[in-house]
């Protein structure tokens, strides 16, 4: 599971759509207290922002239809709570795009 640190702009193709899905399953994880993946350190860095996750989902879906993607799957924005800014990190911001950058997409980093 990886939500980037990154302007989803960067991201590829790949990496867009797939942290959309990620996100997804975070969202559901935290707001429907699921047990799977509840230990996540992606997961855990969320807890308490579901509102800079939601902002998140939001950046993530006019990317995509940006980029001419239907998006089909808004989140409930009710549920968006707590603090509107995310500011724990799993990896350093240049960790993930060192990371990015070995996996040689075409991602702009």
């Amino acid at each position: 599971m990886r939500i980037w640190d990154l302007p989803p702009e960067r991201l590829c193709r790949s990496h867009l759509l797939g942290e959309h899905r990620e996100l997804h399953a975070i969202w559901s994880v935290l707001t429907n207290n699921r047990k799977g993946y509840s230990n996540h350190p992606e997961v855990l860095r969320w807890r308490g922002r579901l509102k800079a996750l939601f902002l998140r989902h939001e950046d993530l879906a006019a990317e995509m239809m940006r980029r001419g993607y239907l998006h089909k799957s808004p989140l409930d924005s009710a549920l968006a709570r707590g603090m509107a800014e995310q500011t724990v990190r799993v990896d350093s911001a240049e960790d993930q795009i060192r990371r990015l950058r070995n996996k040689r997409c075409e991602c702009d980093v």
